[in-house]
């Protein structure tokens, strides 16, 4: 749960650095370099031989699916949302977890989906202004492309990783960064993009940043704390980060928002995941907590 917490608070200001930073620069590239970054400190610590081709092959294709696909979508909706409406639109986030979780248990689980609609909800209330909402339709499917991916990968990551409880998480995330760096590199390629010389020493600044420490750390502190916890408070956890980034953007970055919604928003998250922690020794042991 700690490492959680830890990276939703590394995260929150991710939203208002890549609005604030970054403009102007594609989002393929964007994801490639900050892909490549993560993908470069992790290489010194993989172990191929520990793992069967099979086995690879997956990792690379969940890290296609939860870093490749997930940051293309993601930084492409940055065209069209500012950095907090962006935080507010991962609230779909929970629900897919909840969902790709059941399907490949096999299971429906009440009590989870109902934590991760209240997460929802509470995280939809912090902002969610209809008529705006119409006005950047694209930024919203974008963002929902970027979720579901982003959902599916952590539950497959976790349901793969059981399989393999005899090497360390830091032997294989290499694997996870490379298939996310190809997946950017090809959508940088298709695009035509492939340059850095539209890149400012100050936005190579932040990349590096971005890739070291929020893609790299978080994304590996991340994958490593959602195999501690059930995949009702995986669900909220997703959400937490949202009221954080708002507040970031309110206090560093100038933005705006509501904040008594924001207020009333973080209390109701803080809620349902009270709802999925109380009791859950005595929940389905098909999600109970992973060791």
């Amino acid at each position: 749960m700690f490492y959680l917490i830890l990276v939703s608070f590394i995260w929150a200001f991710s939203f208002g650095i890549i609005k604030s930073s970054l403009s102007g620069v594609n989002a393929s590239l964007i994801s490639f370099i900050r892909l490549g970054i993560s993908l470069l400190i992790f290489l010194p610590f993989l172990r191929l031989k520990k793992i069967r081709l099979r086995k690879a092959l997956i990792l690379l294709g969940v890290g296609a699916i939860q870093y490749g696909i997930m940051y293309v979508a993601y930084i492409s909706s940055y065209r069209y949302l500012k950095a907090y409406q962006v935080a507010v639109l991962t609230i779909f986030t929970p629900v897919y977890v909840v969902l790709i979780n059941d399907l490949i248990e096999r299971k429906f689980n009440l009590r989870y989906w109902l934590a991760a609609l209240i997460a929802t909800a509470g995280a939809g209330i912090i902002l969610f202004n209809k008529n705006e909402m119409r006005a950047i339709a694209a930024g919203i499917i974008l963002m929902q492309i970027s979720n579901l991916s982003f959902a599916a990968g952590q539950i497959l990551y976790k349901k793969t990783m059981r399989q393999l409880e005899y090497v360390k998480d830091a032997e294989i995330f290499g694997l996870l960064f490379a298939g996310g760096t190809i997946v950017a590199g090809l959508f940088t390629l298709a695009a035509g993009k492939l340059s850095f010389s539209e890149i400012s020493h100050y936005q190579w600044e932040a990349l590096i940043y971005l890739g070291a420490v929020a893609s790299g750390a978080g994304f590996f502190l991340w994958n490593f704390g959602l195999r501690k916890v059930n995949a009702g408070s995986l669900s909220i956890f997703n959400n937490f980060k949202i009221p954080l980034a708002i507040f970031v953007s309110l206090i560093f970055f100038g933005e705006s928002a509501n904040v008594l919604r924001l207020i009333f928003g973080l209390f109701i998250i803080l809620s349902a995941f009270y709802l999925t922690e109380r009791n859950r020794a005595s929940q389905n042991p098909g999600l109970r907590k992973s060791n």
